[in-house]
């Protein structure tokens, strides 16, 4: 449950994003672990009864066989290997986090509309072919709206004289909201630079007009990503107070938590620089999407929680018995196997993602499948014992387990 509800209410918190496709995706991907949560806890218990053991051949499972062994297997092995060298092995992982980390240095929101396509399709064509003989933004004008008819000539005089644009001309449209002038642009109107350049006009026209309007193609998806970058600086602070919040409640600590966070973010870090440097070297791709970063965070952070909670439950209740050098030595026994399986089958089913035409979702299946997979074998696995070990008892104040224990 409380797996479920970590990523419920993350996916939930997307509600609050400006931009309408996020802010969509929240209550239903929500809805869906949910639902998937109430028929795991009701649905599937009641159909395992009714059929029996058949669903686990053909390792069937009898009443007597022993289940995982806390204290043999290559999960225990490498808990004791970390256990023996654990300042070593948490200085280590972390640098080789952190040097991935640095590709973030090579992150840019360079993906357009016109670079979103992996094949070349007719419309990039067709826009090639009218920036040969006309402006380059003839194609997708910018819209003017002049509020007083009498500035018209001050508005279009002020917009001529911006740099990057090539004619700016009255289309003879005019409503009650103003007059409707037309501005081409010397470069794409699917580009970084005329997203960049819409500032520029919007401040030229309100100078001579403080209630002129810049609309059209370039403009919008220059608010789009403006609105995505806010999104960001809102929801990603936000999903890590949910999570948190929940981590303390099931954990019952607050070291814990926070340090469990940070393998999180530092994880995501990782991901996503390693990423960019694939995306850009690799692949070739001109940039990632502006709301590409919190999807990013979402999933990755959402799903990285869900191990911490998966590993640190358990390793809870060992520690209630065993204290929590052994807790958790114990704790990684049994789960390793469990959590490695349901890495490789998440970063497999991301990794579908990256056969679709589109490069934002190949970019999202890269980083979210490779992210899985290196929190999966070395963070989960490694750097979260490793520091454990480091912090001892203390990982768990302020519960009564915080003291040393025999």
């Amino acid at each position: 449950m409380a797996s479920a509800l970590t990523v419920s209410i993350a996916l939930l918190a997307l509600s609050l994003a400006k931009v309408n496709g996020t802010a969509g995706l929240g209550p239903i991907g929500a809805m869906g672990i949910l639902v998937a949560l109430l028929s795991q806890m009701t649905f599937l218990p009641a159909l395992l009864v009714i059929v029996g053991r058949k669903p686990f051949w053909p390792y069937v499972p009898h009443l007597g066989d022993s289940g995982t062994d806390a204290t043999h297997g290559a999960w225990r092995r490498i808990g004791e290997r970390v256990a023996a060298r654990p300042v070593r092995v948490l200085v280590m992982t972390t640098g080789v986090l952190v040097v991935m980390c640095l590709g973030l240095l090579n992150l840019s929101g360079g993906l357009t509309q016109s670079s979103s396509f992996r094949d070349r399709v007719e419309s990039v064509a067709g826009q090639e072919l009218v920036a040969k003989a006309f402006p380059a933004g003839a194609s997708a004008p910018t819209d003017v709206i002049v509020s007083d008819p009498s500035r018209v000539a001050a508005v279009t005089r002020a917009v001529s004289e911006v740099p990057g644009v090539a004619s700016v001309r009255a289309t003879g449209e005019s409503g009650p909201e103003g007059t409707l002038l037309s501005a081409s642009l010397t470069m794409d109107p699917n580009s970084t630079e005329a997203y960049d350049l819409v500032p520029k006009l919007r401040r030229a026209a309100r100078s001579a007009d403080p209630e002129a309007l810049v609309g059209g193609t370039s403009a919008v998806e220059h608010d789009l990503r403006s609105a995505s970058a806010r999104d960001t600086k809102l929801l990603v602070p936000l999903t890590l107070v949910i999570v948190f919040v929940i981590l303390g409640l099931l954990l019952r600590a607050i070291v814990a938590p926070v340090a469990l966070i940070a393998t999180v973010v530092l994880s995501f870090a990782a991901a996503l620089g390693f990423s960019a440097v694939i995306f850009d070297v690799v692949f070739g791709f001109p940039g990632s999407d502006p709301s590409f970063p919190l999807f990013a965070f979402i999933f990755l952070v959402a799903l990285g929680v869900d191990y911490n909670i998966f590993l640190m439950a358990r390793v809870r209740e060992e520690t209630l018995k065993h204290g929590t050098r052994e807790g958790m030595l114990r704790g990684l026994a049994v789960t390793g196997s469990v959590i490695t399986s349901a890495g490789i089958v998440l970063a497999g089913t991301f990794s579908v993602l990256a056969v679709l035409p589109l490069v934002f979702l190949t970019e999202l299946g890269f980083a979210i499948a490779f992210g899985v997979l290196l929190d999966t074998f070395l963070v989960r696995s490694v750097l979260v014992p490793a520091l454990v070990f480091v912090l001892g008892p203390k990982v768990w104040w302020p519960s009564t387990l915080d003291r040393p224990q025999t």
